[in-house]
């Protein structure tokens, strides 16, 4: 019988501000967290990720490379980011040249089991449980449905 290689979860390279608190188990590895920052359990935090200052990342999310999160900020349960958009049919894969960016703003909530795509989120906005969020959002707001449509004001 063939044995698979196991690896455990860890916590590498990780750049932390002061008085983060940290859930395990994690994987966090090539990241920047801010300070007073929150990181729940069962997350996973890629390289060249950078979370803001007072942020809070729930349990279960994935938060891929190429994400910049800004200050005050929550993503709850089960958020799930998105870098590659199978533009040519299948995974890019290895090809990270094909990933794409997302950029969200300061006091930004993302409800639990949210999907963002590769977007860039501005300033105070709440993002609906649930809510797929396929395009940018340059107005603040409520957003809410697949695709993400303004519900509205703040």
């Amino acid at each position: 019988m063939n044995k698979p290689q196991v690896l455990k979860s860890a916590i590498v390279e990780v750049e932390f501000g002061q008085k983060v608190k940290v859930i395990e188990p994690v994987n966090l590895y090539g990241c920047k967290i801010g300070e007073q920052s929150f990181v729940g359990p069962f997350v996973e935090i890629q390289k060249n990720v950078s979370i803001g200052e007072r942020c809070k990342i729930q349990s279960h999310s994935f938060i891929c490379e190429m994400v910049s999160i800004g200050n005050d900020c929550f993503v709850g349960h089960g958020v799930m980011f998105i870098n590659d958009l199978f533009e040519g049919g299948q995974p890019a894969g290895g090809n990270k040249g094909l990933w794409k960016a997302t950029k969200i703003g300061n006091h930004v909530s993302i409800g639990s089991n949210a999907t963002i795509l590769p977007v860039n989120i501005t300033n105070r906005v709440v993002i609906g449980a649930g809510a797929v969020v396929t395009k940018d959002i340059t107005e603040s707001g409520v957003y809410a449905g697949n695709p993400a449509k303004k519900i509205r004001n703040l």
